[in-house]
C-alpha cells in the first residue's frame, strides 16, 4: 500500500533495454507517492512504458543538496520516495549519493532494487579477467591531471573501469596508450542497445582505430586489463613522492574554480575521486569559493 511505511527506494533502471527494468522495480515505482529523478523528462517516458503515473521530482546534480532535507522530512512524515537515475543504478557517478547518505544520516529506511549496471556489463562483456577491479568513474578532463590520475591508478592490481563521453573519448585513449602501453584495452559502447559495440585491443592499437572511425557515439565504458606480474609502472608513478590527499583535493578543486566549473559539479567529480562524502567536499568548494571571492574583492 502506497505511504504505508515512509523510506526511501533506490531503483535500478536499464541502461539501454526497457526489457531489463525489472517487476519489482515497476512495483517500486506503482507504490512510491513520488519520484525523485535526474531528469524528469527521462523518467516520465520509463513510467509511461509501464502504466504508471507518479509525481517527479528533479533531483540532479544541481538541486538534489538543497532539496534533500525536506525530502528527509517528508519520508520521516511517513512518505515513500523512489529515487531512480536516468540509466542504471543510482549513486554510482550519480547525484542519487547525496540522497541515500542524507536518508541514512537522518535514520530513514533505505530499500535497493538492484538492476543494470555499465560498468559491470561491460566488465563481463569486455571478456577482461574480473577477479578484481577498480571502478574510477569519469577521468578529469585536463591532459596533465588525465595522465597523473592514469599514472596514480597503474599499480592497483586488477581491472579498471571509466565512463567516457563520445566527443573525449579519443583523448582518454590516447592517455591510456601513453600510460599503458601494453595493457590490452576494451571499449564497450550503446550497452543492451540495438547498436551494442565491445572494441578490443591492446591500449595503441584500439586508440588508433578509433581515430580512424567517425560513428563514435551513445554511452561508453572503458575496461583496461590489471598489470601482469612484472610490468614496469609509468616512470612518474616510480619516482614521484605522493601527494597528500587533502592538499591533492584543495589543488583540483582550486583548478576547477578557475577554470569556472559549477561547486555542484566539482563536488560530484572530486568526491568520487577521493572517495570523500559529497557533502563534505561541496562544503569545502563553496569556503574555498568564498575566500577566493573574499580576496579578489579586497584587490
Amino acid at each position: 500500500m502506497r505511504g504505508a511505511r515512509g523510506g526511501l527506494v533506490v531503483v535500478g533502471t536499464p541502461i539501454g533495454n526497457l526489457g531489463d527494468l525489472s517487476p519489482r522495480a515497476i512495483r517500486a515505482f506503482e507504490e512510491a507517492d513520488a519520484v525523485c529523478c535526474e531528469d524528469t523528462r527521462v523518467t516520465g517516458k520509463l513510467l509511461a512504458h509501464i502504466g504508471a503515473s507518479r509525481p517527479l521530482i528533479r533531483c540532479d546534480e544541481n538541486v538534489i543538496a538543497s532539496r534533500a532535507p525536506g525530502l528527509i522530512e517528508r519520508m520521516l512524515a511517513g512518505e515513500r520516495l523512489a529515487y531512480a537515475s536516468d540509466a542504471g543504478m543510482p549513486a554510482i557517478s550519480d547525484p542519487g549519493q547525496a540522497l541515500v547518505d542524507a536518508a541514512r544520516d537522518a535514520g530513514v529506511p533505505v530499500e535497493v532494487v538492484p538492476g543494470p549496471s555499465a560498468c559491470v556489463t561491460a566488465l563481463v562483456a569486455s571478456g577482461i579477467a574480473c577477479d578484481h577491479f577498480f571502478f574510477e568513474g569519469f577521468l578529469p578532463r585536463k591532459e596533465g591531471e588525465r595522465l597523473r590520475r592514469l599514472t596514480a591508478l597503474a599499480p592497483i592490481p586488477g581491472a579498471l573501469i571509466f565512463y567516457e563521453s563520445p566527443h573525449r573519448i579519443g583523448d582518454t585513449l590516447d592517455a591510456l596508450a601513453q600510460v599503458f602501453p601494453t595493457r590490452i584495452v576494451a571499449l564497450c559502447r550503446e550497452l543492451t542497445k540495438l547498436h551494442e559495440e565491445v572494441l578490443r585491443a591492446p591500449a595503441p592499437e584500439l586508440a588508433q582505430q578509433v581515430r580512424e572511425r567517425a560513428d563514435m557515439r551513445g554511452e561508453m565504458v572503458i575496461v583496461v586489463s590489471a598489470p601482469k606480474q612484472g610490468e614496469n609502472m609509468p616512470a612518474l608513478a616510480a619516482a614521484s613522492v605522493p601527494e597528500d590527499p587533502e592538499a591533492a583535493l584543495r589543488r583540483d578543486i582550486q583548478e576547477a574554480l578557475e577554470a569556472g566549473e559549477p561547486a555542484s559539479g566539482i563536488a560530484k567529480r572530486l568526491s568520487q575521486r577521493y572517495s570523500r562524502r559529497r557533502r563534505d567536499v561541496y562544503a569545502l568548494v563553496l569556503g574555498m569559493q568564498e575566500h577566493r571571492g573574499a580576496s579578489e574583492d579586497s584587490r
